[in-house]
């Protein structure tokens, strides 16, 4: 092969979403993948999806090949703060939606991706050898955060290090976990359990546990008996008692945009963009509507206008920086609302939590917006 349409470098979520959307305009893609995970490296990742992601992937003809325990409904979540009363509560049912998201294992989405990838006829797998000697009208970068071929262009990628870690792992719970997700904002950690149904059916959580690195790095030391131990006292019992059913995993956390998101034949989408904060559970979110939004640029593109268009490309851009600013200063402004130790941030933080959770017009707002973002 010596030339494609388009050349997707990144072959995770995002970028085989890509490669699959692209591939429904007749396109032909190029997919280009990093190495295989080490043998024996955990991959406990679980990713929130919203109702415009799950559209996304069920119009791929992949979300309804994930079989039953990769894909978990939220229907309700409760959120509290570091004061005894301070919460808000959101359900499906106020929101009149069948559930506020879906918890999915992403190990298995990547392969289910990957069957679909490798059914489709316009999508071309190719190594990174062969991918430098081939031409593509326009390449499309989702390696994520650490991006080789980004930082080749020369393009920058504002980075702010929070100091702070998170953790992952599955959990299994003595009691069913009834599709609520339970989440704890503290000074100065945030703690969010997830609604999983792996490795015990309607008795499993994912956890996203985020807190100061030096913290992280002391509970990652224990083992699984007392990093329980640890996680039963920060959530108070409320989930029931708590088991470790897999390794750890920390990452560091940060916030970071690019300085450019497109340029002469080249884009930018997913975490090689953005990267925000967990606490809300966009991340990826936020990647597939780049996906969504960079298809519908170019399946309206002039057809007298090559894919590598800079102006073209700018379409995608400006459609995307907004929101992803937006969501990016929600998840900063959070977490650094409830990092503040001062007795009168405290006092105020969780009042508004409260507040919110009496007005049921604004709640409402908010979790629409959650769902389309």
């Amino acid at each position: 092969m010596k030339h494609v349409d388009v050349l997707v470098r990144g072959a995770g979520i995002v970028g085989q979403s890509l490669a699959l959307s692209l591939a429904r305009l007749g396109l032909q893609v190029g997919l280009c993948a990093e190495p295989p995970r080490p043998e024996g490296s955990p991959d406990v990742r679980a990713y929130a999806l919203n109702a415009a992601s799950v559209a996304l992937l069920r119009s791929l003809k992949v979300w309804d090949s994930l079989p039953a325990h990769a894909a978990t409904p939220v229907y309700d979540m409760h959120v509290q703060g570091d004061a005894d009363g301070a919460a808000i509560d959101f359900s499906a049912w106020e929101q009149k939606v069948g559930e506020l998201a879906w918890i999915v294992d992403a190990p298995v989405l990547e392969r289910e991706l990957g069957a679909a990838v490798r059914f489709s006829p316009h999508i071309h797998a190719l190594a990174p050898a062969t991918a430098e000697r081939v031409r593509a009208d326009l390449t499309a970068l989702c390696e994520g955060k650490e991006s080789a071929s980004r930082a080749r262009l020369g393009v920058g990628f504002e980075r702010h290090d929070y100091g702070h870690s998170a953790i992952a792992a599955r959990l299994v719970a003595a009691r069913p976990h009834g599709g609520t997700a339970r989440q704890w904002f503290r000074s100065p950690d945030v703690l969010a359990l997830l609604p999983f149904d792996s490795p015990q059916p309607s008795c499993s959580y994912a956890l996203v546990w985020s807190m100061p690195r030096e913290r992280a790095h002391e509970l990652m030391a224990l083992d699984d008996t007392a990093f329980a131990a640890a996680l039963m006292e920060a959530s108070r019992g409320e989930a029931g008692e708590l088991t470790v059913a897999s390794p750890r995993a920390e990452w560091p956390l940060a916030i970071a945009e690019a300085t450019a998101w497109s340029g002469p034949g080249w884009v930018l989408l997913g975490d090689a963009a953005h990267v925000v904060h967990p606490l809300a559970g966009q991340g990826l979110n936020l990647g597939l509507a780049d996906v969504i939004a960079l298809t519908r640029v170019i399946a309206a593109r002039e057809p007298w206008r090559p894919l590598g268009d800079e102006r073209l490309l700018r379409r995608y851009a400006r459609e995307r920086t907004l929101p992803t600013w937006a969501m990016a200063q929600v998840t900063d402004g959070l977490l650094q609302l409830f990092a503040q130790p001062a007795p009168a941030v405290r006092e105020l933080r969780n009042r508004g939590l409260s507040l919110v959770n009496q007005l049921t017009p604004l709640k409402r707002w908010l979790t629409a917006r959650a769902l389309d973002a």
